[in-house]
């Protein structure tokens, strides 16, 4: 589907216009303006659902992953999701406004720093049509206007989402622009877009290695990347191997489509022999496929030989890497040399050792004997999350709302002059 009158700058400069009212809404009228987009979405899920099976059947067609088609897929339970998660940042604490450090200077003023929104958000992303409509509420309740490029896999559900929205919009009389959703699903019109840097203060890409990198290289604008989740276990030499079995299963099955599942589990080699064959057994039940190193691969039946390229592999689906290293240094070295700067998850019973991984690892998110399917913004306290960023600038980690507001310098005197 593409809209031939589309004009990405003009819809750019319009957004730019609206973020300067959605700025000026206070935290009532943003509240109920989103509670109104929650009702109006699970009001509309009938016919939310029979647009996404346009688009679920064009995904069967293209031979879509198992994975993407997870991704894609709206029920009446996850539309119900959505608009809880709307809720759910209805009820966050409004982080506009606030001001911090506020401090005494000799001359009498005060100085300080208050939160203010970002102004602009372009999110690009493909097969979650729930990013359309969560994205859109944290970026209003942050003050934010945004602008939307869902995946051509996903235009119908995009679009089906986005009319809810603009309805509630319209009723409250506000700015349609607040929350712009791309109709061109044309890679032309990401160039263009990428190029909006006068309209568009920040660009955030949601996908694929190769998206990220596209956006990446091609932008005009600052970009924060939500880049490939190799999120690993390391199984230390003093692990609860129960506890370790416990957090494999639920890191890598649960929803192994999710960006924060488990990819690589690597295994002390003095509890490889006790820990590797109800590791096997816990995962075939899941029917897991394995790529073992050749020092684990006889654990596991049917194990393939991993490559180079499986320990930086994302799979997204019931597959992991697995390699037996020869100590806690080993484990280090190999995370550090393969992390996408996402996850990472230590067992261990040693708090000194949990305690050292913490501080040697540093990725977005590192862990110490939970599961990594914790690794989201709703799980740590954040609310929805727009998403979760592997740049350290100026966000790291899971984005919730005050990721995206940035500060101003706050200044209060009485007729002080500079000498």
């Amino acid at each position: 589907m593409n809209s031939k009158n589309f004009d990405m700058q003009y819809m750019a400069q319009q957004a730019k216009a609206a973020s300067r009212e959605v700025a000026q809404l206070t935290t009532t009228q943003k509240n109920q303006l989103l509670t109104d987009m929650a009702q109006a979405i699970r009001a509309a899920s009938a016919a939310i659902i029979v647009e996404n099976e346009k688009d679920l059947v064009a995904g069967r067609d293209k031979g879509l992953s198992s994975a993407m088609l997870d991704r894609l897929t709206l029920t009446p339970e996850r539309i119900d999701d959505i608009a809880a998660a709307i809720i759910d940042i209805v009820n966050l604490s409004d982080p506009v406004g606030n001001i911090a450090n506020m401090q005494l200077r000799p001359n009498g003023m005060q100085v300080g720093k208050m939160r203010i929104p970002l102004g602009v958000v372009s999110m690009i992303y493909e097969s979650r049509p729930n990013v359309t409509a969560e994205s859109a509420a944290l970026c209003i309740k942050a003050g934010n206007a945004v602008v939307l490029r869902g995946g051509s896999e996903a235009i119908h559900s995009n679009l089906a989402l986005a009319n809810c929205l603009h309805q509630v919009l319209a009723t409250h009389q506000l700015n349609p622009y607040m929350v712009s959703v791309i109709p061109d699903t044309s890679r032309e019109v990401i160039e263009q877009l990428l190029k909006q840097r006068d309209s568009i203060d920040l660009v955030i890409p949601r996908g694929g290695e190769g998206l990220i990198r596209y956006v990446t290289e091609n932008s005009q604008i600052p970009v924060i990347q939500h880049f490939k989740g190799v999120c690993h276990q390391y199984v230390d030499e003093f692990a609860d191997l129960n506890k370790a079995i416990d957090l494999l299963v639920n890191g890598k099955t649960q929803r192994p489509s999710a960006c924060n599942a488990l990819e690589t589990l690597l295994v002390h080699q003095s509890i490889a022999e006790q820990y590797l064959p109800k590791a096997a057994q816990a995962l075939a039940e899941f029917d897991v496929k394995i790529h073992a190193c050749a020092q684990s691969q006889p654990y596991f039946e049917g194990a393939e030989l991993a490559s180079e390229d499986d320990f930086q592999a994302e799979y997204l689906a019931q597959e992991i890497a697995v390699k037996i290293v020869a100590d806690y240094d080993a484990a280090v070295a190999h995370i550090n040399q393969y992390t996408s700067d996402h996850t990472e998850v230590i067992v261990s019973q040693d708090t000194s050792r949990c305690q050292q991984f913490i501080r040697r690892i540093n990725s977005s998110v590192v862990m110490a004997n939970v599961s990594s399917r914790f690794s989201d913004g709703g799980q740590l306290g954040l609310g929805s999350e727009i998403g979760i960023s592997t740049s350290k600038l100026h966000a790291y980690g899971p984005m919730g709302l005050e990721a995206l507001t940035t500060e101003k310098f706050v200044v209060l005197g009485d007729g002080q002059v500079r000498p």
